[in-house]
């Protein structure tokens, strides 16, 4: 998935509980860390590869270091963040990886791959698509992400999922994933694009047809290009979606889905779920856009000047093992990330956007307002567990731990 626009997993919230998220306060709850999951660091990967994939798109290949090769083990589903400096300015975007899970033969995968489509106006997909090339030396962040399935066992299981544009890459490592993992499960996904010139990853969505003719169903939709099947050509809306999922995708017999592209189609895919009776629980979805329109680039910890005896929040935070406290203006009205960046410039981010979920950490201490929740489950909301971009202290003292 290309996300020159912010990334994100956004896994059981509404846009209306995020409304609500954001005016309730977060405090601290019991609970434990997610197994497994590793600090994000940026690591220098060299460019092994830059492949075309549509006149807008290409497929990016990172060889990995053999020391590295642990910190980058991957779901299939997760992203990674990209970091580079253009015109003095740091630039971050997250992309999600496009191939199946490759252990490496158990030393961790040799190579990564994401796409990166071209947006219009976007700086750093655009300098991707035109001057970064095999060879090159690029800072990529190890795999984050929870946009991965839960299912137990996958023998006989139904997964599905929606895409469109972009975001297929998610969706071409799950389908690949589902299917070599039993040889009984079965995947649908159903791929929305304007033309056939704008299919990501065509030749491979046909040789995993070829591979799994019985178990995979493959539905490509162009809305502005005419197909043989009516129900394929038109933009998907309200009526077209019923329709496809009366007639193509057929819920009752699926056991989790996946919807990934921008937020009015994810939306829908949504309320439409969730309208037919679909288990909000067994639906997984990640945007590449929130609908708010362009966003500003994230604050890498703009200075803030505390001046005697102005009012002020105390953070405290953990980090790798170290802890370490800044002071906030009340009246600076600045996030939890800003605050912390001003002392440690190593501290994880990505799309600073709210969506990416890079920056979590949990709340241990205090209360705090989030302005955006695009990324948290609704069970590590209940585990205290905040997004420190979105996060504005409403305490006194905040405590804060990155390491859970």
């Amino acid at each position: 998935m290309d996300r020159d626009h912010p990334p994100g997993s956004n896994h059981g919230v509404s846009a209306g509980e995020n409304q609500r998220i954001a005016e309730t306060l977060l405090t601290t709850a019991v609970g434990g860390p997610r197994g497994g999951r590793h600090r994000a660091r940026f690591h220098t990967l060299r460019v092994a590869a830059v492949r075309p994939l549509t006149d807008a798109s290409v497929e990016v290949t990172f060889a990995i270091p053999e020391e590295a090769r642990g910190e980058f083990d991957y779901l299939a589903g997760q992203h990674v963040a990209l970091r580079t400096m253009l015109d003095g300015h740091e630039l971050r975007r997250s992309y999600s990886l496009c191939r199946a899970e490759d252990a490496g033969g158990g030393d961790g995968p040799r190579t990564i791959s994401v796409a990166i489509k071209r947006d219009l106006g976007g700086r750093f997909s655009t300098w991707a698509q035109t001057e970064l090339h095999a060879g090159d030396e690029i800072d990529v962040m190890s795999p984050q992400g929870t946009f991965t399935s839960k299912l137990a066992d996958l023998d006989g299981a139904h997964v599905a999922g929606i895409a469109a544009g972009s975001g297929i890459t998610p969706l071409m490592a799950l389908a690949a994933t589902v299917l070599a993992r039993s040889d009984t499960s079965q995947f649908t996904l159903v791929y929305t694009n304007r033309s056939s010139l704008d299919v990501m990853f065509l030749d491979e969505l046909s040789d995993l047809k070829d591979r799994y003719p019985t178990r995979l169903a493959l539905h490509h939709v162009l809305s502005r290009e005419q197909r043989t099947a009516p129900l394929l050509s038109g933009r998907i809306d309200e009526p077209r979606l019923r329709r496809i999922l009366e007639e193509l995708v057929l819920p009752d017999t699926v056991d989790e889905w996946f919807l990934c592209g921008p937020f009015e189609l994810v939306q829908l895919c949504r309320d439409t779920l969730a309208d037919i009776g679909v288990d909000p629980a067994h639906v997984r979805y990640e945007l590449f856009t929130t609908g708010e329109g362009e966003r500003a680039e994230p604050a890498a910890g703009r200075p803030v000047v505390v001046a005697e005896d102005e009012p002020v929040r105390r953070l405290e935070f953990t980090l790798d093992g170290q802890s370490q406290a800044v002071d906030s203006p009340v009246a600076a009205h600045e996030s939890i990330l800003n605050a912390a960046l001003r002392v440690r410039p190593d501290v994880p981010f990505a799309c600073a956007g709210g969506v990416c979920g890079t920056c979590r950490a949990r709340l241990l201490q205090g209360s705090v307002t989030m302005t955006e929740n695009y990324a948290l489950e609704p069970d590590e909301l209940e585990r205290g567990y905040v997004l420190t971009c979105q996060s504005h202290p409403t305490t006194d003292t905040v405590v804060v731990d990155y390491d859970v």
